[in-house]
């Protein structure tokens, strides 16, 4: 067995503590800043009260919350009594083989890198993660859709907007379960996989007609799909739950004003299962360090 990775935690929730917990369990050092309000206290796992607890200069990686670095450098630390910056002399102290592990790029992020030149790791950017993740997003949703309707999932009239990973998964969650699910995407080759899994799809063009026998419409597509001509085609009863990136795909404000349920949901791995979601970050993060793969990927 190799010598342990030192890895510090900056800022994130219950998914990052069980990344920490899996890790450690691994044999890596663990250092945490910003989770003075974690009360659990695990020997091996140091809380640091500041900056200076930590040594930077030994660190194989510095691991950001999923929501990554936002305005004025802050970080998400749902366990800290105050904000937490990312200080920029911190990475600085760090070796040039050190790398920065975030859940997603921002700007904010990017412009930090080019100034202090460390490769990085966005985690929900992986094939391997998304389809991990695909599984809690796929049994969040359907938590939601039996919590939001008032009727069965089991013949409901249930349309899914895109079919990648997410909308594999939620796709076969709903029909598995007797759900009249219906694909609607753009790509080819996605309605080719949906038709090949014994889905029924329509044409993008016919979206319109569609969603006026819709019961549910779940959309995973990050762009805005469901806009006021699309939505005043939908049954009143209707439940939309979007589960794209912020701001989603639907125009919240107009299926407010039609009476409609519309619900933005995104991050549903981290909300209805934060320790799987933990694990399957952890597990790949120790891939990574452990097979050097960082140099590959990064």
């Amino acid at each position: 067995m190799g010598k342990p990775n030192k890895l510090a935690f900056i800022g994130g929730d219950a998914r990052q503590i069980e990344m920490a917990e899996y890790l450690w369990a691994q044999g890596d050092e663990i250092y945490l800043f910003g989770f003075d309000q974690w009360m659990r206290n695990t020997a091996g796992i140091t809380k640091a009260k500041s900056d200076q607890e930590i040594p930077w200069d030994q660190l194989h990686a510095v691991i950001l919350p999923v929501s990554g670095l936002k305005a004025n450098q802050k970080v998400e630390a749902c366990f800290s009594s105050k904000d937490v910056i990312l200080n920029e002399k911190w990475l600085k102290q760090t070796p040039e083989s050190c790398v920065i592990i975030s859940g997603i790029s921002t700007q904010e992020l990017e412009d930090l890198l080019q100034k202090v030149k460390r490769k990085t790791i966005k985690l929900l950017e992986r094939d391997d993660v998304a389809i991990y993740n695909s599984i809690p997003s796929a049994e969040g949703t359907l938590l939601m859709a039996m919590q939001e309707t008032d009727i069965t999932i089991h013949k409901s009239n249930t349309i899914i907007l895109g079919f990648g990973r997410t909308g594999q998964t939620i796709a076969r969650t709903f029909s598995v379960l007797g759900a009249y699910a219906k694909v609607g995407t753009i790509h080819p080759a996605e309605k080719a996989r949906a038709e090949a899994m014994g889905l029924e799809t329509f044409e993008w063009k016919n979206l319109q007609n569609e969603v006026q026998s819709a019961d549910l419409c779940i959309n995973t597509v990050p762009a805005s799909v469901l806009t006021e001509d699309i939505l005043v085609h939908f049954p009143v009863r209707s439940v939309i739950i979007d589960i794209a990136s912020p701001p989603g795909g639907t125009d919240f404000s107009f299926a407010k004003q039609r009476g409609i349920k519309a619900i933005l949901a995104p991050g549903l791995p981290g909300a209805v299962a934060p320790k799987t979601a933990g694990q399957i970050l952890a597990k790949v993060i120790s891939q990574l360090l452990g097979t050097n793969q960082v140099e590959k990927e990064a």
